[in-house]
């Protein structure tokens, strides 16, 4: 848990005070050559490209993580091991800082700019309209593929767990697709679905924390996300209900003082990175206290 907050903590500060450094440590450049590789060397009818080609993608640099792991685990007094955990999850992080991102569609000026910074907080997913509802959904939906989901598969099995769902992602939906054939990336596609889910479960959880609650919940609901699934859509349906619901009740505590809200540019996107920060908190604080708890007993 210790780790994990240092980690979380390096890796914001990283993307914030050296943000072209963050990225070149994210590029996964032997990853790519290893699926380049795969593609020039597997059989046209090989394992690598059918339905569970990912396997074959992932599992070595799993496997040495792992044995690394291992390896570390228990010497001069757990350092190496903590080490370890920071530099994978900065490296899993991101690639790009989310909040920049936002920023950058904000203040766009003209509309090539502004096709630019959208396409770069839609870089991990979301629709590709840029209306707004889908700018408040690729936000939330950019949250989980750039922090939630790396932090809760690093929360249950190390650094291994983020590795193996970064790589994942890269595979699925990421800008290695490309290397893969349809079938290979159709199947890590339903496999990082299922990988998702339960994050996304606790995210539209915590937006009901730190938001409206019974707007998400009944966001959630009409939705599906009460049913079994391999598949996030009702996230984004939450994320719009919420920040809906936030920018109704700013605008009712206007009223009430008789005062006139100045809108800034595009709130509604403002309201979502807010959320977003306020949701990472709560995980963040929730760790401190298991932290603390753990010290204590």
């Amino acid at each position: 848990m210790f780790t994990t907050l240092v980690a979380v903590l390096v890796a914001l500060a990283l993307g914030h005070v050296a943000p072209a450094a963050a990225v070149a440590l994210r590029r996964f450049g032997l990853y790519r050559r290893w699926l380049q590789w795969l593609d020039v060397h597997a059989a046209p009818s090989g394992f690598w490209r059918g339905r569970q080609g990912w396997i074959v993608a992932l599992l070595p640099w799993v496997l040495l993580l792992l044995l690394v792991q291992w390896a570390l685990h228990g010497r001069l007094f757990g350092l190496p091991s903590l080490l370890l955990g920071v530099a994978t999850l900065v490296i899993c992080w991101g690639p790009r800082d989310l909040d920049r991102d936002v920023e950058a569609v904000i203040d766009a000026d003209d509309a090539p700019t502004r096709h630019v910074a959208i396409a770069q907080l839609q870089s991990a997913g979301g629709s590709l309209h840029e209306d707004v509802p889908s700018l408040v959904e690729a936000t939330v939906l950019n949250s989980l593929r750039r922090w939630f989901a790396v932090l809760f598969w690093f929360l249950l099995l190390g650094p291994v767990g983020a590795l193996a769902y970064r790589l994942l992602a890269l595979l699925a939906v990421g800008p290695m697709r490309s290397l893969a054939t349809v079938d290979c990336m159709a199947g890590a596609r339903i496999v990082l679905g299922w990988l998702e889910w339960p994050v996304a479960q606790l995210m539209s959880l915590s937006m009901a924390l730190v938001g409206n609650f019974d707007t998400a919940y009944k966001a959630w609901r009409q939705a599906h996300g009460n049913q079994w699934a391999g598949s996030t859509a009702f996230l984004g349906a939450v994320a719009r209900a919420s920040v809906s619901a936030e920018l109704r009740e700013d605008a009712h505590d206007y009223s009430d003082a008789g005062m006139v809200p100045v809108w800034r540019r595009l709130p509604e996107l403002r309201d979502a990175m807010s959320l977003v920060w306020r949701m990472l908190l709560l995980w963040m604080a929730a760790l401190a206290l298991l932290v603390i708890a753990g010290w204590v007993t």
